[in-house]
């Protein structure tokens, strides 16, 4: 597997194609999950070839974006399958990164350890200190989309979300959940001063 070339080659296209809008689903978000994606893969003694497999799939997750917002994991999916083939991967190993692409599409359903590795690397800012800092970018893009109007929709779809969120690997079960726990704590006393 050439990785370092095929990370070269998806790196430039999202940042030559990613719409501005996308103030969450942005080239910063691609890194963040690859280096989280890294350090889960070291703290759970992946070998260095799945390794490999995971952080490649952190680069195309969500490079669908380049052509929709919508299906985005889909469409990443048919990225990774019509260009891997260039940079040495097996069809097995683009099989195993689209399952993993796959994987963080929501509501999670990884089936494999890999696949729960990229899920969480997704979502590992659900349960850091960085989460209001991200969470504020992801506000504005579902704004700039239609998609919630107001600061209290926000708050309200948050304490959904992480109701129904999970984390999978014992890395951020131990390491993330807790956290992620005060966030949602803090949301419910928002939000009950709604009303």
């Amino acid at each position: 597997m050439k990785y370092s070339a095929a990370k070269k080659f998806i790196l430039q296209k999202l940042e030559k194609e990613l719409s501005p809008e996308l103030t969450y689903h942005g080239f910063h978000h691609t890194i963040d999950v690859l280096e989280v994606a890294a350090e889960l893969c070291g703290h759970l003694n992946i070998s260095p070839r799945e390794t490999t497999l995971v952080k490649t799939a952190a680069l195309f997750h969500d490079s669908g974006f380049t052509v929709s917002n919508v299906n985005h994991e889909e469409t990443g999916c048919q990225i990774a399958r019509e260009n891997l083939p260039e940079y040495n991967y097996s069809e097995e190993d683009i099989e195993k990164i689209c399952g993993m692409i796959m994987a963080t599409k929501i509501p999670q359903t990884p089936k494999t350890q890999l696949e729960e590795i990229l899920a969480d690397a997704d979502l590992d800012y659900l349960g850091r200190d960085d989460f209001k800092t991200i969470g504020d970018t992801l506000f504005d893009e579902l704004k700039t989309f239609n998609i919630i109007k107001t600061e209290e929709d926000w708050n309200r779809l948050q304490i959904r979300f992480l109701e129904g969120h999970g984390f999978f690997t014992s890395y951020n079960l131990k390491h993330r959940q807790p956290i992620k726990l005060a966030h949602l704590a803090e949301l419910k006393e928002i939000v009950n001063a709604y009303s």
